[in-house]
């Protein structure tokens, strides 16, 4: 049994323990991992082909898996797969419906194939739908259809839903609204897997990631826990009103990097690198234009986690 310290408190609704998939020679991936616990957003986080797609697809039981064990509320996606589609909802990377279509047919055509679905009405309200139920699918904006198949994920009431890339290719206030509604379902009761490749849609929605790079799991933890271990979790940059000396800032504790663009000095260290810069720049009686201190972000733990370059 895959123990789990997450966000839910309830225990694990998904686990996944040495997931394996290849296509051929290429293995895509490798002795994966990780457990979901109940009411939490799990996110899987990775850049492109890292293997983030797959893994839900056999979570989803679309997929049969070359190795490892699954299960989804107890139940085996392969073997149980049509009791997992009664407690497990998706909304896949590409997904189509016929142009002509209209949300309310949709709605209820997916409603039809549910014993005991949701009432389509007040998801479609929730959802910001009700006035486009006779919309024909094919005029749709980005946003709507993002929407509508969130709906369509969550018609069957289920108890986990997968949302594989949901925001991509939407624009910045329409992948704002998104997030606001993927904390909605969550706070319904409804477990979510998260796969995004935008660091700052893991940031603010996740309880916990898991970063996979080339098929592999290269750490789990808390957005703030992966964040913390990057080498320069402090990051400060400003204009310096005089040289300084490298050898000096060579010397400065915990520093962890420093890049000179233009004259403008950017430092990733901690809080003790913090303090010691600012007592080197009174020595010197140097002014620190445009003084910037914050904190790393999930975007910089991901580059120093996995090696990736930007």
């Amino acid at each position: 049994m895959i123990k789990s310290l997450g966000a839910g408190g309830r225990g694990p609704i998904v686990e996944v323990s040495g997931l394996r998939k290849a296509y051929g020679d290429r293995v895509v991936v490798d002795e994966v991992s990780f457990a979901v616990d109940e009411g939490e957003i799990f996110g899987i986080l990775g850049p492109n082909g890292a293997g983030k797609t797959t893994t839900v697809e056999c979570v989803e039981g679309l997929r049969i898996p070359d190795g490892g064990r699954i299960r989804v509320a107890g139940l085996d996606p392969v073997a149980d797969h049509a009791a997992v589609t009664q407690v497990l909802g998706a909304q896949l990377q590409e997904s189509e419906l016929q142009a002509k279509l209209t949300v309310r047919e949709a709605l209820e055509l997916y409603a039809a194939l549910y014993p005991n679905p949701a009432d389509w009405r007040p998801l479609a309200e929730r959802l910001g739908l009700t006035s486009h139920l006779k919309t024909r699918f094919g005029v749709l904006s980005g946003g709507q259809k993002q929407r509508l198949f969130i709906a369509l994920a969550l018609i069957g009431n289920p108890r986990v839903v997968v949302l594989d890339e949901l925001t991509t290719g939407l624009d910045p206030r329409a992948r704002r609204d998104t997030w606001e509604i993927v904390e909605d379902i969550r706070d319904r009761g409804v477990t979510v897997l998260l796969v995004t490749h935008f660091m700052a849609e893991a940031q603010r929605l996740c309880d916990r990631i898991a970063l996979i790079d080339r098929g592999r799991i290269t750490a789990l933890d808390t957005p703030q826990g992966l964040i913390s271990r990057t080498a320069g979790a402090t990051i400060i940059s400003f204009t310096p009103s005089a040289p300084l000396d490298d050898e000096d800032l060579a010397a400065l504790p915990a520093l962890a990097s420093i890049e000179d663009k233009d004259g403008r000095l950017t430092l990733g260290g901690s809080d003790e690198t913090v303090t010691a810069l600012l007592s080197l720049l009174a020595r010197h009686r140097i002014t620190a234009h445009q003084l910037r201190v914050t904190d790393a972000t999930l975007d910089d733990a991901f580059l120093d986690l996995t090696g990736a370059t930007k």
